[in-house]
């Protein structure tokens, strides 16, 4: 192997040394949060239409985490994980700690764009993560936060299982 060969090999080598390290590095800022607080308001949101509570489940928490980490160590783009997972994501900016509450608080509020009648969005409104909250067939839900390595906010992902939000398909 000539020196050119091994220079690029060396190179390449700690380069992805340094990737591991600094993902491993901020893995801490990955945490599962406060199971109360994210399964009070999804209940909160699911009794009002007469639906059970949904359950907190660690496997998800654990997937919502690992995505978590990556989304966060990538620049923090809202990109859903294309999971086995029904999934929210939610981006908090700045220093603030994005707490688990708000994040669902703010896609409960999407209820007043949902249509039932039609089983649609009001044109220009967003309302598939209330849709998914209120999944019928959704019986667990497990979320983590995430805050991104560029110091550009927060990340809070939930997921659910099973997914909702099938196409034709009314979540209640």
């Amino acid at each position: 192997m000539g020196s050119i060969s091994k220079f690029l090999l060396a190179f390449l080598c700690i380069n992805i040394w340094l990737q591991a390290t600094e993902a491993l590095r901020h893995q801490f800022r990955v945490e599962t949060a406060n199971a109360h607080d994210f399964l009070r308001v999804h209940n909160n949101a699911r009794k009002k239409i007469g639906l059970p509570p949904l359950e907190w489940d660690e496997k998800l928490a654990e997937f919502a985490r690992f995505y978590a980490n990556l989304r966060a160590v990538s620049g923090c783009g809202m990109i859903h994980s294309n999971g086995p997972y029904g999934e929210n994501i939610f981006w908090g900016g700045g220093k603030q700690p994005w707490g688990g509450r708000f994040a669902v608080k703010s896609w409960s509020h999407e209820k007043k764009f949902y249509n039932h009648k039609t089983n649609s969005c009001i044109p220009g409104q967003m309302c598939g993560h209330y849709t998914q909250i209120v999944w019928k067939d959704t019986k667990r839900v497990g979320c983590a936060r995430a805050a991104c390595t560029n110091g550009g906010g927060q990340l809070i992902i939930c997921n659910y299982d099973p997914p909702g939000n099938w196409l034709g398909e009314k979540p209640y």
